[in-house]
């Protein structure tokens, strides 16, 4: 089995928590003794804001920079684009330019996985690579969905976070089907969660009833709390900002349950093989 494991965490739907469940599962991991490589799959550079890059069109080596260098045949340095953060994870950084990477693949020979054949050269140095996709099903999102083992989503517990899910489970269907036979889903995770509403409670309730026999719904939901918001404005994860917080708690199970899983399918796999 390979070593490292990539993550996609993916919804088509904005605003749903997409980069903090990054920023936090990743550093999560590195403090469990995890090498992680987080990668901003996103042309607004949400994720890269979050790391404590506040202008990353400004940055001459990013994952587009990568892709373009691998669509015209050309060779990479090793390391390529890879910063450092001060919390123990590294960031291969997005930007703007990701928004031309889109219509460059459309023409591109095997269009659908040349962020597979750039993340494969980064592969030995890490643990876990997570790439927080766009909140599109464009090409994008489709090269992080074919570049991954699986796919975490983040969603909110309203109408139109679950409105949109089946569309999503469709195209990861499809590309599971066509393009990526190894890709899974790891499981949904509930963001925002304002546990004081019926609403909510309710449509987690009936989501874990509806899909839970057949997808993992995570048992940690993630609370809402500005708390979150001011970290990833600080370049911060919620662990060294607010680490007695709820978010940061909530995480942190979070992180124990993506391990867990990790370790149980790697014996499955390993007695599947005997």
């Amino acid at each position: 089995m390979e070593r490292c494991k990539i993550i996609a965490i993916a919804n088509q739907k904005g605003g749903v928590g997409k980069t903090t469940t990054t920023v936090n599962l990743g550093v999560g991991l590195a403090r469990a003794g995890h090498r992680v490589l987080l990668v901003d799959g996103d042309p607004q550079g949400s994720l890269t804001i979050a790391l404590g890059i506040p202008n990353p069109d400004a940055l001459d080596e990013t994952l587009g920079g990568a892709m373009l260098a691998e669509i015209s045949d050309r060779t990479l340095p090793k390391g390529f684009g890879i910063l450092h953060h001060k919390e123990g994870v590294d960031l291969l950084p997005g930007n703007i330019e990701l928004s031309g990477i889109e219509l460059s693949l459309i023409n591109a020979m095997s269009r659908e996985t040349v962020m597979r054949t750039v993340l494969h050269q980064y592969k030995d140095s890490y643990d876990y690579i997570l790439i927080d996709c766009m909140p599109s099903l464009g090409l994008m999102t489709i090269n992080s969905l074919a570049a991954a083992n699986s796919v975490i989503v983040p969603s909110q517990p309203n109408y139109l976070s679950t409105k949109g899910f089946n569309l999503l489970l469709r195209s990861i269907g499809r590309i599971k089907r066509q393009i990526n036979p190894q890709l899974t889903i790891e499981g949904i995770l509930f963001t925002i969660v304002d546990s004081r509403t019926s609403n909510a409670r309710a449509i987690i309730s009936a989501m874990r009833t509806t899909v839970g026999d057949q997808i993992k719904v995570f048992g940690t939901e993630i609370p809402r709390s500005v708390r979150a918001v001011e970290a990833a404005e600080l370049g911060q994860s919620i662990f060294a900002y607010n680490p007695q917080g709820k978010v940061a708690k909530a995480y942190n199970n979070f992180v124990k349950e993506v391990c867990k899983d990790g370790r149980e399918n790697h014996r499955s796999r390993s007695d599947g093989a005997r």
